[in-house]
């Protein structure tokens, strides 16, 4: 369990009162991470503090809620504020928050809503690691995990868009982890397939394309947020310490296999 022991440490997580972030940030807790659980809405940030604080227990504050959106640049910079008053450190910076206001060909979305989308998934990323890195590197010790997808991936005619943010966030990864790399902080991506959350109703939701998923999958289902979880955890902790500046496929073989028997 020492490798994957987060005790002492302080994760920060994006998008993390629901699907993928609310995985995430419960099982950092779990291993005993002090995390701050934000999105939007404050109410739903504070059911999951109080989740997370009546499963570990006893007086000690393991979770705060900081609601913040990440398209205001203020309101990131209050949110990495907050996290050190609060703990005075950041060890692990979790960027899961994103978004996907348009479903189809790439020629017709509305600029509005491709702006959105780098805006979102691209800059507000840029935007927050900056803020956190320096007290990373003055410590000489820091880990940034950033949520991308297989979009990035794969060509796509439905989520030209996205893809292309999500393909922007490895680069991000890979640009701090050659920049900071000399100050051990570690930077990556996670990838995930089709998991079953409310951000990809639309897709698993549509039995078209539920099944067609399903065909070209082989372990025959789509994901759950805690499968994303688990890849978190590791690379917060000293197990992934020797890794850095990659892009981790969790996607239940959909990228490396051809379309399977029904």
């Amino acid at each position: 369990m020492s490798l994957f022991d987060l005790t002492g440490r302080v994760a920060l997580v994006t998008g993390s009162s629901r699907g993928i972030g609310r995985a995430i940030v419960c099982r950092l807790a779990e291993h005993g991470a002090k995390v701050v659980v934000s999105s939007r809405k404050g109410a739903a940030c504070q059911e999951v503090v109080d989740e997370i604080n009546a499963r570990r227990g006893g007086d000690e504050e393991a979770a705060i809620a900081v609601p913040c959106n990440i398209s205001d640049k203020d309101a990131l910079q209050a949110l990495v504020d907050a996290t050190l008053e609060k703990w005075g450190r950041i060890d692990a910076l979790v960027c899961n928050a994103a978004t996907n206001p348009y479903f189809g060909p790439s020629a017709d979305i509305p600029d509005d809503s491709f702006t959105k989308i780098m805006s979102n998934n691209i800059q507000s990323n840029f935007w927050l690691c900056n803020m956190v890195l320096p007290q990373m590197a003055a410590r000489k010790d820091g880990t940034i995990t950033i949520i991308s997808s297989i979009a990035g991936l794969q060509g796509s005619s439905m989520l030209g868009a996205y893809g292309i943010s999500k393909a922007a966030d490895f680069q991000i990864a890979r640009n701090i982890a050659v920049e900071y790399g000399r100050h051990n902080i570690r930077a990556n991506c996670i990838s995930p397939g089709l998991i079953k959350t409310d951000f990809a109703q639309a897709l698993w939701d549509n039995e078209d394309i539920l099944k067609q998923t399903l065909r070209k999958t082989p372990l025959h289902r789509i994901g759950d947020p805690d499968d994303i979880a688990g890849t978190a955890v590791y690379l917060a902790s000293s197990a992934g310490s020797f890794m850095t500046g990659q892009n981790i496929v969790v996607d239940g073989g959909v990228t490396i296999a051809e379309t399977l028997a029904p």
